[in-house]
């Protein structure tokens, strides 16, 4: 099963950085 995460401001400097490293995490972002 995989892990899905939610981040809301995705677009922003943080929320692209999250972004990023939970890919790298294998999580599915959505935001």
């Amino acid at each position: 099963m995989s892990k899905i995460a939610l981040i809301t401001g995705i677009t922003g400097q943080d929320g692209s950085f999250l972004a990023e490293f939970l890919l790298e995490k294998g999580y599915e972002v959505h935001g």
